[in-house]
């Protein structure tokens, strides 16, 4: 089963092109930092704004630097075009992957059958490979916890889900105990009692070295872990959050600017057209709580 801290990738932006050398050195930070994996083309990775060249690059990119240093890499092949998203997944198998990330068709709402017919069809594309499926809050359709717990009996290659939280409706199915449930990062420790095995990790964007050392904490249910959520929760909530409720920013504007707060890489807060992107000036301040309420994560 696939576990632990996976780190996104994100887009360098120079004048809405992608800085590829500075892409390079993020994938050699994470690598530096020893996260559980890597994966490329999510929300945070800004997929929807990506051409199929771009897309083939990145992939490209993340798979020989990760197949180099031996570390396992997960490719998002999502696309709101369900052709084109197949044809992703395919490009996707060729670069040998652990994991195909993938989202259901999202431009009419998704019934379970649809569900499955698309599933299917990514399975028979990805050649092996096993596939995730990536279920978010802002979908078409959310698929209830039976639809979760039927659609991963109904497809072999179909190995976990990337969702907000173990919900007790999905306790009660026992699918976390057969699937690899990745929660969001700030929920890890919590939810790991109820059998999440890891996130892709908006956490991570802050600083990956201390996520990896606090996502083995969680994993292994130490105390300590849930003392330090507390903390980070608190910091999401009362520095981070109202960005999203209270001025609009979307959800990747937000990673994005943690990561350029958290120094680790050479990125910036700048997002591709047409979204905003938060102001690089609101860092200092961040920064002065971030060290107040998580000092683990200093850099």
């Amino acid at each position: 089963m696939i576990s632990g801290n996976w780190a996104t990738l994100l887009l360098p932006i120079n004048n809405e092109e992608i800085d590829f050398v500075r892409l390079e050195q993020q994938i050699e930070s994470y690598i530096d930092a020893g996260v559980d994996g890597i994966y490329s083309n999510g929300t945070a990775g800004e997929f929807y704004t990506q051409s199929e060249d771009e897309y083939q690059q990145i992939s490209k990119l993340l798979a020989q630097k990760c197949t180099l240093a031996k570390m396992p890499f997960q490719i998002g092949a999502s696309h709101c075009h369900p052709q084109a998203a197949l044809a992703r997944i395919e490009f996707a198998a060729s670069l040998n992957p652990t994991a195909i990330q993938v989202i259901l068709p999202d431009w009419f709402p998704c019934s379970l059958s649809v569900a499955k017919v698309f599933m299917n069809k990514a399975q028979q594309v990805a050649q092996g490979v096993p596939l995730v499926l990536y279920n978010p809050p802002h979908a078409k359709v959310n698929l209830t916890a039976e639809e979760l717990d039927e659609l991963f009996d109904s497809i072999p290659s179909l190995v976990g889900f990337k969702l907000p939280r173990i919900t007790p409706e999905i306790e009660a199915t026992g699918l976390a105990k057969k699937a690899s449930i990745f929660v969001a990062g700030h929920f890890l420790a919590t939810d790991a009692y109820k059998g999440a095995l890891g996130a892709y990790s908006n956490v991570c964007c802050l600083n990956p070295r201390a996520t990896q050392l606090w996502t083995r904490d969680c994993l292994a249910l130490e105390s300590s872990a849930l003392e330090l959520e507390n903390r980070i929760q608190q910091f999401m909530a009362e520095e981070i959050a109202p960005y999203i409720t209270e001025q609009g920013y979307c959800n990747a504007a937000v990673d994005k600017f943690m990561a350029a707060m958290g120094g680790w890489s050479q990125i910036e807060s700048t997002m591709r057209f047409p979204f905003a992107s938060i102001p690089m000036g609101d860092i200092e301040y961040k920064v002065e709580r971030r060290n107040t309420l998580l000092p683990e994560f200093r850099i």
